[in-house]
């Protein structure tokens, strides 16, 4: 089962830090060469690429799925670990200078983590993705496993990144879905590592990477004023840290449920709604 799920975190990971560095070094100058649409239009163009850029890359990944040796998948499962652990103390690193609540993320990564344990999350999402893992009488639970730990991982790496966050709002305020093709592109090869070592059940994660990306894009319509520099900076910090927390479990440093501790991600913006409640 670990030796399936480390060979996953190689390609995943390191497309999410060219997803990264893409936003950082060419960001601006992509905006000036993007594709540009009107209203949702440029939701539906950008979101359908990437989901069915997943779904292919899965269709694909899953044809190959036996074509690599054991050796060469402990390689690449150690070597995705290493790059999922960098591209989160990336994350974290370049926002933290920036944040105006030093401690702010302490207090999302807790109180979002009591939430998500309390919720199980996790266990929720285990036996949701049982429902649809292969039934082999005699590999029934490591299957289960195996494609549980695939999905979780897909769906932190689509959706959390700094493209798949930015690419919706972006394409909401002002039009340009270039954010949201860029990480189309990245997400095709991402899935195909993916699926090559957990099958074909990872395009499931296109379903959700569709839903996740459409509501930022609803979400965005509504409250615009309130998506400040300031609050994605927050919010950037708390996903670093859920992506190294990735990266910590795949080396087996620390097994850790990342699942349980998405509400995390809810806390900064519940924060700065309520600083703009409070009187001046």
């Amino acid at each position: 089962m670990l030796k399936d799920y480390l060979y996953v975190q190689f390609g995943t990971s390191l497309l999410h830090i060219l997803k990264d560095y893409l936003y950082a070094q060419f960001g601006t100058s992509l905006l000036h060469i993007g594709f540009r649409t009107s209203g949702i239009v440029a939701c539906v163009i950008g979101t359908i690429a990437n989901t069915a850029a997943i779904i292919i890359g899965s269709l694909t990944g899953g044809l190959v799925k036996h074509g690599l040796k054991e050796k060469y998948q402990k390689t690449l499962y150690v070597a995705m670990g290493l790059a999922a652990m960098g591209l989160g103390t990336n994350a974290v690193v370049s926002n933290m200078g920036d944040s105006l609540y030093p401690v702010l993320f302490i207090a999302s990564l807790a109180l979002g983590g009591l939430l998500g344990t309390a919720l199980d999350i996790e266990g929720r999402f285990d036996r949701l993705v049982s429902r649809f893992s292969q039934k082999d009488e005699d590999a029934e639970a490591p299957a289960r496993s195996r494609l549980s730990e695939g999905l979780s991982t897909a769906i932190v790496l689509f959706c959390f990144g700094t493209l798949s966050i930015l690419g919706p709002i972006n394409s909401a305020l002002f039009g340009d879905e270039t954010y949201l093709l860029t990480n189309a592109t990245l997400d095709l090869v991402t899935s195909l590592v993916l699926a090559s070592t957990y099958g074909v059940g990872i395009a499931f994660a296109a379903a959700v990477l569709f839903c996740w990306q459409g509501s930022i894009w609803l979400l965005a319509q509504w409250i615009s004023p309130y998506l400040t520099p300031e609050l994605m900076c927050e919010v950037s910090i708390v996903g670093g840290f859920l992506i190294l927390a990735s990266g910590l479990s795949i080396l087996e440093i620390k097994k850790i449920t990342v699942m349980n501790f998405l509400p995390a991600l809810l806390v900064p913006p519940c924060w700065f709604a309520i600083l703009a409640l409070l009187p001046a």
